[in-house]
Parts: C-alpha cells; sequence; structure tokens
C-alpha cells in the first residue's frame, strides 16, 4: 500500500488555498493516497501571537506527521522545514517534494521589512511584503501571529553539507522568475535528488502550476494511467 502523502503550505497561505484550489489534494486521492494537508503553526485565524524558536516549530511540525513514513510535499516555508525535518527524523519521511526553495535555503535573510508590513497592515511600494499580506487575508491567516512566526529566534541558516544527510529521493522544483535563486547547490548537495526549473513561473505561481503538479504526481508514482 503506498504511504501517506503530506503536504505542507508556504507563509501566510493556507492549505486550501495551496493544495485544495491547485486541485492536488484531489489528483493524489484520485490516485488512492492518503492526504494530510495541516495547518502550519502560527497560521490560521486563532493562531498564537507568541514567539518561538524554530526548535520549538520544527517539533511542531514533526507532530503533524503521521506515525508510519510518508512522501512530503513542501512549498517554500513548508519545503524548508520538510528539509529540516528530514534532518531531525530520517524515518518519517520516504520521498520529498521541495518547491520554492533554493539559495534562501542558505541564508540568514532579515524578515523586518515584512514583519513591519504585518504588523502595520501596510507595505507601502513594497511589492514582496505586499503580496505576503494579499495572501494572509485571502488565507484567513492573522498577521500579527504571522509576524511573531518571522520574529522568532532562527537556527543558523543550513550549509549544503547538512544535505548530504538526506538520503530520501528528492525532487526539488523551482520557478524560472523565482526569487529563492537557483537550485543548483541543493541539488548537488542532496545525494539523491534530481531538480526541475519551471519556465516562466514564479514563486506563487509555482504550487498551482500544472508542470509542477505532473511533476509532483510522476515523482510519487502517482500519476494517472
Amino acid at each position: 500500500m503506498a504511504p501517506p502523502v503530506l503536504l505542507l503550505h508556504g507563509l501566510a497561505t493556507s492549505p486550501e488555498r495551496t493544495w485544495r484550489d491547485s486541485g492536488l489534494i484531489d489528483l493524489l486521492a484520485d490516485a488512492g493516497r492518503t492526504v494530510l494537508a495541516p495547518t502550519l503553526p502560527g497560521h490560521g485565524a486563532d493562531a498564537s501571537h507568541d514567539r518561538v524558536d524554530d526548535e520549538q516549530l520544527l517539533d511542531e511540525v514533526l507532530a503533524l506527521f503521521p506515525a508510519e513514513p510518508c512522501d512530503v510535499v513542501g512549498s517554500s516555508l513548508g519545503g524548508q522545514l520538510a528539509l529540516r525535518a528530514a534532518l531531525a527524523a530520517p524515518g518519517r519521511c520516504r520521498r520529498m517534494v521541495v518547491a520554492g526553495v533554493g539559495e534562501n535555503l542558505f541564508r540568514d535573510d532579515d524578515p523586518t521589512r515584512l514583519v513591519n508590513a504585518l504588523r502595520s497592515g501596510q507595505a507601502g511600494d513594497d511589492v514582496f511584503s505586499g503580496h505576503f499580506l494579499q495572501l494572509a487575508s485571502e488565507s484567513g491567516n492573522d498577521p500579527l501571529a504571522l509576524a511573531a512566526l518571522l520574529e522568532r529566534p532562527r537556527l543558523s541558516p543550513l550549509d549544503p553539507a547538512d544535505l548530504e544527510a538526506i538520503e530520501q529521493p528528492t525532487l526539488v522544483v523551482v520557478g524560472e522568475r523565482d526569487f529563492v535563486g537557483p537550485l543548483d547547490r541543493i541539488v548537488a548537495a542532496l545525494p539523491n535528488a534530481q531538480g526541475v526549473v519551471l519556465p516562466g513561473i514564479d514563486h506563487f505561481q509555482t504550487p498551482k502550476s500544472s508542470p509542477f503538479l505532473d511533476a509532483v504526481l510522476d515523482f510519487l508514482d502517482a500519476a494517472p494511467t
């Protein structure tokens, strides 16, 4: 019997917006897969405004995993958490798809401008922050809870050498126009990985694009016959 599939959405969005609206939940279910699509910590209308550190956040994410090994699909923040979960608890994951993750995995990006936009509800001319504000509103998220999530004391950025411990087959998908940067170093560092670049696709389009859905279904052996 095929393992369940755990879907981890991105920052400021939701399982419904990322995975239900794209059709991936239904496509996987049609292939006979059990699908788990939880809301990530810090998200949802009733999310806590308390700041948590990354170790606590990772523990909360690992608690979302089923008891048996599963396949994991993560987008953006969900992709980063999937990789960290595979490092922390390698036996929980069979195969992984990580999307919208590139060179940013190895950087310690300052979230201050996005935090300020979430706390004030105003992004001004900052298109990047404005998009996340819109995502939060459309997905039913509390912007103050998201700000608290971003203000957490963060773990150090990963090093490519860290990824050498992840032996699971992994598909890394990045849009050609994604701001996260190229996927080359992630794919090179992972012992059993392949990379896909989606032509003309940006960060926010990736999880809903047809080429991404096709790649996920094929990689998880869930493509329609």
